[in-house]
């Protein structure tokens, strides 16, 4: 007798016809079901799923790197974004800014490659999974995150902010203040940002060890949220390990705000891909500052999938998968 799989989550279930017929909640229960997704099984980017950002602006951290489209390959079904100790010159702001332009220039040190989904791949709640290695060094910054795709609450950081993963200075000493410290820095991180224009933004996360303190850097690994209306939950490898609700993000009241509302996690966002060097984040922590012999260091993704739960009310909320264990996040990350 032949089987059926069903995909829940990132679990795939072998389940036979016999056993739907005689279990119909099973065969009826809402599924996350696959409506993106990016293998990379081409020659090369494929320019109508993600568009390249080319800037030297730094990000908003004081990141080093000029962003490029040379940084990013794809080869046997990865692709590859490539930070390398080479000069560049670039625009010194970022593509949406009303001053882009290619004569207003500065030159870096670094290159890198940071893609992009914005209007070509927009949602607003789902799972969003990505498979990828990550690289490691003193000022080495992964990460795989989300914006808004129409920041209609404000600039950042009041449209929100959601960083499914990020990787500072993987290897380093951990400055951790548990019992992480000293030993090799192996934490990926989940965390929102929202409140207001920035300098009045804030954010909410939390750090996540792999078993064993495994180093992301080591293997292939799998990277998800689950957001549905009111509620972000964060996954590596299935493992749930963090929630976060409306009771604690916010948007500063706007025009476009109406009170009640999860915003600014509310509208579609978009999804990005990057890999900085340096900054004010990996800077100050661990061995601080950047060491250019950790380069060229490669952030390499075997996919991204994303996925609408079956029962779209409350924004799939059917298709949660919780684990006790998890944290629920009110407070920014600690070290």
């Amino acid at each position: 007798m032949f089987t059926r799989t069903l995909r829940i989550g990132a679990l795939l279930t072998s389940v036979s016809p016999l056993t739907l017929l005689l279990s119909p909640a099973l065969a009826s229960a809402p599924q996350w079901q696959l409506i993106w997704q990016d293998e990379f099984d081409g020659p090369h980017v494929d320019a109508a799923r993600w568009s390249y950002e080319v800037n030297c602006w730094g990000g908003g951290n004081n990141e080093r790197q000029c962003y490029t489209p040379n940084n990013a390959t794809v080869e046997n079904g990865v692709l590859h974004i490539e930070a390398r100790k080479e000069t560049y010159t670039g625009p010194v702001v970022h593509r949406d800014s009303p001053d882009y332009r290619l004569d207003n220039v500065r030159t870096q040190s670094y290159t890198s490659a940071r893609l992009r989904t914005k209007h070509l791949g927009d949602w607003q709640y789902g799972r969003f999974e990505i498979r990828a290695k990550l690289p490691q060094g003193q000022g080495v910054w992964p990460a795989i995150w989300m914006l808004p795709s129409d920041s209609i609450y404000g600039p950042w950081a009041a449209s929100g902010e959601i960083d499914i993963m990020e990787a500072v200075n993987l290897g380093t000493p951990s400055d951790a203040k548990d019992d992480g410290q000293g030993k090799p820095e192996v934490r990926v991180h989940g965390t929102l940002h929202y409140g207001g224009k920035a300098p009045d933004n804030v954010y909410t996360g939390t750090g996540y060890r792999l078993p064993d303190n495994a180093s992301p850097a080591d293997n292939f690994h799998v990277y998800a949220i689950e957001w549905q209306q009111g509620e972000i939950r964060w996954y590596v490898d299935d493992v749930h390990y963090a929630t976060q609700t409306q009771a604690t993000w916010y948007s500063e009241p706007t025009t476009a705000y109406k009170p009640g509302q999860d915003a600014p996690f509310d509208r579609p966002f978009h999804l990005i891909l990057n890999l900085a060097f340096g900054g004010d984040w990996p800077e100050a922590t661990n061995l601080n500052g950047v060491d250019p012999t950790a380069l060229p260091a490669t952030f390499s993704i075997d996919y991204v999938r994303v996925y609408r739960c079956s029962d779209p009310s409350d924004g799939g909320a059917a298709c949660a998968q919780r684990s006790p264990h998890a944290k629920r996040v009110t407070e920014g990350p600690a070290n």
